[in-house]
């Protein structure tokens, strides 16, 4: 091998290396960000799943009275499952979740958490935040359940009005 086809292979071993472990390590559930904005690249995504993420939710979910003993369960299974990525106040690896809720819908914000595998290969918000963030949130394994309680727990953790569609 020649020294510029080494040069070569090296870029490649480094580009490849650095997309394993931005894959392996997570944290992109930046479901704050804004909508595609209007003009935006066709799509073959449903109005639903541009607005509410791809996964297994494919009605709205609505929130009713905040659940206390779901949002303490919530509390520990993001305690277990998202701290080593996500602050509520600061972006860390992933972005800042305290105010997801307000920015998000609680569908798209569990089809995030359920689904960010194909969240970031098919939909545009979750391509930009793979663009920003430069690392991919990591499939946790969480049932709906478990994401269900983790957005009850986000619920608790806005100062913003939260999404309740």
């Amino acid at each position: 091998m020649t020294t510029h086809e080494w040069g070569g292979m090296r870029g490649f071993l480094a580009a490849v290396a650095v997309m394993a472990m931005a894959a392996g390590c997570g944290g992109q559930d930046r479901a704050g960000s804004a909508p595609p904005a209007a003009g935006a690249p066709a799509s073959d995504l449903t109005p639903f799943q541009l607005e509410h993420g791809i996964g297994p939710l494919t009605e709205v979910l609505t929130l009713g009275p905040l659940d206390q003993g779901l949002a303490d369960s919530g509390q520990k299974v993001f305690g277990a499952k998202c701290t080593a990525c996500h602050k509520m106040a600061e972006k860390y690896v992933g972005p800042a979740l305290g105010e997801v809720l307000v920015r998000r819908s609680p569908t798209f914000t569990m089809n995030m958490i359920l689904n960010p595998n194909e969240m970031v290969e098919r939909h545009p918000v979750a391509k930009e935040m793979l663009a920003e963030a430069m690392t991919m949130m990591a499939n946790q394994g969480l049932t709906t359940g478990d994401a269900r309680a983790v957005v009850e727990y986000l619920r608790t953790q806005a100062t913003g009005t939260v999404k309740t569609q």
